[in-house]
C-alpha cells in the first residue's frame, strides 16, 4: 500500500509538473511572460469556466439545467462564476476538490470516469483540460479573476468555401489591460446543421459537407459569436440571367450576395403579374381589371397605391396585427377607440418612432385614448417586457427570465429589470402609474431595479421610468428599432425577413444580407421613420420584380431573393379576393353586407371562412410562420367545402353573369 501510496504521489507530482509545462504552452508568453510565479496563476473565470463549457458541464442538458443534475447545479454556461465557484468549493461539504491531494478531487474523478459518471468519460488524466484543473485544485481552488474580458475576435467571420474544404478557425480574447491570448481550443464551436459542416480536430477546423449559407456559433465564456461559411450552389459563376445596371442600393447588395454564391436571378415578371403582387402586398387588394389598360410607369402605380383609401385600411390591418389588437373581456369599447387612433396614425403618415413613443407612455381612459389600449396586449409586467422587446427590438428576451440567454447577451437583470419598468402600471380600463410596483428577481429574491436591457438601471422612486426606456428606443443610434421595424416590412413585402424569424434577433442568428439591414434602416431613419418611403424604396426595387418562376440553377434558394419567394396570401385578404372574384360578399356578423374582411376591427368577429383559411387570433406574433395559413383542413374546404362552392352556385354571382 505503501508502495502504491508512493507511486502515486510520484505521479501526481510528476503530471503537475506537465500540467506547468501545458499551462505555459495554452497561455503563451504574454502571459506568462519569464515563468513568474503570479503569472501561472489560474483564473478561476477566464480558464476554468471555459474548461467546463467545452466539455458540455454547463449546459442545459447537463449540470446546467434549471435544477442542476445529480445534486450538482452550475448556471448555464457559465454567466454566473461566483454561484459556480461556491458550487464546486463549498457545496457537498467541499468533497468536489481535494487541495491536501487534487487528483482524489470528485471533480477530476468523475469526468475521467474514474468513478461513475453519469455524463461518462469526458477526459482522460493526460488531457489538457484534466491537467489544468488539476493544477486550479493544486493552487488552492482561488476565485480571484486576474483580468477582465473585453472582446472576442473570431477568423474568419464569412467565408466563400467549396465542398469537402477545411477551414482553420481562430477566437482570440482580447483584455481590458491590453493583453490577449488564442482561446481556439477551449471556444466551443456548433453548426446550426451539423451535416452541413462538422467541426473536428484539435485544433478546431470546419469541414464543409454542403452546399448553401451555414452559420457555426463561437462560445467562449458569455460571448457568442457567429461565423458564417458561403459555399456557391453551382460549380460555374456564369449566370443564367445577366444582372442588368441597377443603382437601387437594395439591388446592389442582393445581386452582390447572388454573384458571391454563383446564383443566376431569374427575370423580371411581367406587367400584369407585377402589378398583381404589389397591389395585393400595399392594399391587400387585386387591382381592378381595367388598370391593366392604364399607361402609368410602375413608380406612379406604386404612388397611386400608397396615397388610396385602401392603403390605409390595410396597413392599419397590418399595424393591428403587430399590436395584436384584440377585445377584452366585455369590452369592445377600447378595441374600437384603438383601432379608430390607429388609423389616424397610418393616414396621417405619422412617424412610427412618434407611434411606438406614444405607445410606451400612454396612460388614460382606454375608451376615450386609443394608444392607453396598448397595455391590454400582454397580461402583466413580464409578459409586457417580452412584448416591446419582441415587437421594438425584435429580440426574444423571454429567453432571459429563468437564466441568462444562452446565445445571446441578455441577462435575468436585463429580463426583470426591463418588466421592472411597468411594474408601476395600473391596468384596467384606466391605465395609471402607482407610487410603487415591483418585480421580484428569482434569483435575488429582490425586487428587480428598473433597467434598459443591456444598458444602466433606472431610478426606481424617480418619474416614470418608461420615458427614459422610451427615449433609449427610439434615439437614431438604437441598434434595434428600426432593423426590427424594416425587418418586418422586408419580411412583409419579399415573403421572408432577413433575420428570420424576425423577432428573434442576435449575433449568432445574423441577417442573410447585413449590409443591406443596416442600409435600408439608415434610410429608414434618414427619411423620419415614415411607412410608405420605406415601403416604396423596397416595391421600386428590382429583386421584388423578379418573377416567382425558379431557374434550375436558382430553385434550391429560399432566401437569397433570386426569384420572388411564394407567400399564402392573409386570410383576410384571401377571403376578400374569393369575394371579388366571384362577386358574392361575404355576411360578417351583423355588420352592413359588403363589409371587407381587412376591415373587421375585432379578429374574433364570427366568421366561417376566416377561421377556414387560418386567421390569427393576435395573442402571439401574426408574422410568426406557425400563424401562416394552410395545412390539409383549408385544402379539403377549398376543394369540397362552401367557402367556395356555395358562391359559385349562388344566384346573382359573377359565374352565373358570365354563363
Amino acid at each position: 500500500m505503501k508502495i502504491m501510496g508512493l507511486q502515486k504521489s510520484l505521479w501526481y507530482h510528476l503530471s503537475a509538473r506537465a500540467a506547468v509545462c501545458l499551462l505555459g504552452l495554452w497561455l503563451g508568453p504574454q502571459r506568462l511572460g519569464a515563468m513568474e510565479p503570479q503569472a501561472a496563476r489560474i483564473d478561476f473565470e477566464h480558464d476554468i469556466i471555459p474548461v467546463l463549457t467545452k466539455l458540455g458541464c454547463n449546459a442545459g442538458a447537463c449540470h446546467g439545467a434549471a435544477a442542476g443534475r445529480g445534486g450538482f447545479q452550475l448556471s448555464l454556461y457559465g454567466s454566473q462564476p461566483a454561484a459556480d465557484h461556491l458550487a464546486i468549493t463549498r457545496q457537498l461539504e467541499g468533497r468536489r476538490i481535494n487541495l491536501a491531494r487534487p487528483a482524489d478531487s470528485l471533480l477530476l474523478l468523475k469526468p475521467s470516469e474514474t468513478l461513475a459518471h453519469g455524463g461518462g468519460q469526458l477526459f482522460e488524466e493526460s488531457d489538457a483540460s484534466y491537467q489544468l484543473l488539476a493544477q486550479w485544485i493544486a493552487q488552492g481552488a482561488g476565485q480571484t479573476s486576474q483580468r477582465r474580458l473585453d472582446h472576442l475576435r473570431v477568423s474568419p467571420t464569412r467565408q466563400q468555401a467549396r465542398v469537402g474544404e477545411e477551414i482553420a478557425v481562430h477566437i482570440v480574447a482580447h483584455y481590458a489591460d491590453g493583453s490577449q491570448r488564442d482561446v481556439t481550443r477551449w471556444t466551443v464551436l456548433t453548426p446550426e446543421d451539423s451535416s452541413a459542416v462538422s467541426v473536428r480536430g484539435e485544433p478546431q477546423q470546419l469541414h464543409v459537407h454542403r452546399r448553401g449559407r451555414h452559420v457555426i456559433i463561437a462560445r467562449y465564456l458569455d460571448r457568442v459569436l457567429p461565423l458564417e461559411i458561403l459555399v456557391p450552389l453551382n460549380e460555374t459563376r456564369q449566370t443564367a440571367v445577366p444582372h442588368t445596371t441597377s443603382d437601387h442600393f437594395i439591388d446592389r447588395e442582393i445581386d452582390a450576395a447572388l454573384a458571391s454564391l454563383a446564383i443566376p436571378a431569374s427575370p423580371p415578371t411581367d406587367e400584369a403579374t407585377f402589378r398583381r403582387r404589389v397591389s395585393l402586398h400595399l392594399t391587400g387588394r387585386l387591382p381592378p381589371v381595367e388598370s391593366a389598360d392604364q399607361p402609368l410607369s410602375r413608380e406612379a402605380f406604386i404612388e397611386e397605391l400608397l396615397s388610396s383609401e385602401e392603403f390605409i385600411e390595410y396597413w392599419t390591418l397590418q399595424l393591428a396585427k403587430w399590436l395584436r389588437l384584440r377585445a377584452q373581456p366585455n369590452d369592445t369599447q377600447g378595441l374600437a377607440t384603438y383601432h379608430s387612433w390607429l388609423s389616424q396614425q397610418v393616414r396621417r403618415g405619422t412617424p412610427l418612432d412618434q407611434l411606438a413613443q406614444q405607445l410606451l407612455l400612454a396612460t388614460g381612459d382606454t375608451h376615450t385614448s386609443g394608444p392607453a389600449n396598448f397595455y391590454h396586449a400582454a397580461a402583466g409586467p413580464r409578459e409586457q417586457a417580452e412584448f416591446v422587446s419582441e415587437l421594438f427590438m425584435g429580440t426574444r428576451l423571454r429567453c432571459a427570465n429563468c437564466h441568462d440567454h444562452p446565445l445571446d447577451r441578455w441577462t435575468q437583470d436585463d429580463y426583470h429589470g426591463l418588466a421592472a419598468v411597468f411594474a408601476r402600471l395600473e391596468v384596467g380600463r384606466q391605465i395609471s402609474l402607482r407610487e410603487e410596483g415591483e418585480v421580484i428577481h428569482p434569483r435575488t429574491l429582490e425586487a428587480a431595479p428598473p433597467r434598459i436591457p443591456g444598458q444602466a438601471v433606472i431610478a426606481a422612486d424617480g418619474p416614470d421610468p418608461r420615458v427614459a426606456l422610451a427615449q433609449w428606443l427610439t434615439a437614431e443610434d438604437n441598434p434595434y428599432f428600426a432593423k426590427a421595424l424594416v425587418n418586418r416590412l422586408w419580411k412583409h413585402m419579399m415573403g421572408r425577413g432577413l433575420v428570420e424569424p424576425i423577432d428573434d434577433f442576435r449575433a449568432t442568428n445574423p441577417a442573410t444580407h447585413p449590409q443591406l439591414l443596416n442600409r435600408l434602416a439608415d434610410e429608414f431613419i434618414s427619411q423620419g421613420y415614415d411607412l410608405r418611403s420605406c415601403l416604396r424604396s423596397i416595391a421600386s426595387s428590382r429583386a421584388y420584380a423578379r418573377s416567382s418562376a425558379a431557374l434550375a440553377e436558382n430553385r434550391d434558394d429560399d432566401r437569397f431573393y433570386s426569384h420572388a419567394h411564394r407567400s399564402p396570401l392573409e386570410p383576410e385578404v384571401l377571403a376578400d379576393a374569393i369575394a371579388d372574384v366571384l362577386g358574392v360578399a361575404e355576411q360578417y356578423a351583423q355588420l352592413p353586407l359588403g363589409t371587407r374582411a381587412v376591415n373587421l376591427i375585432d379578429p374574433q368577429t364570427p366568421s366561417l371562412s376566416l377561421d377556414v383559411l387560418g386567421r390569427c387570433d393576435r395573442k402571439e406574433n401574426c408574422q410568426a410562420d406557425s400563424q401562416a395559413a394552410g395545412g390539409l383542413p383549408q385544402m379539403l374546404h377549398l376543394f369540397n367545402g362552401d367557402l367556395l362552392n356555395a358562391r359559385l352556385s349562388a344566384p346573382g354571382g359573377r359565374l352565373e353573369q358570365l354563363l
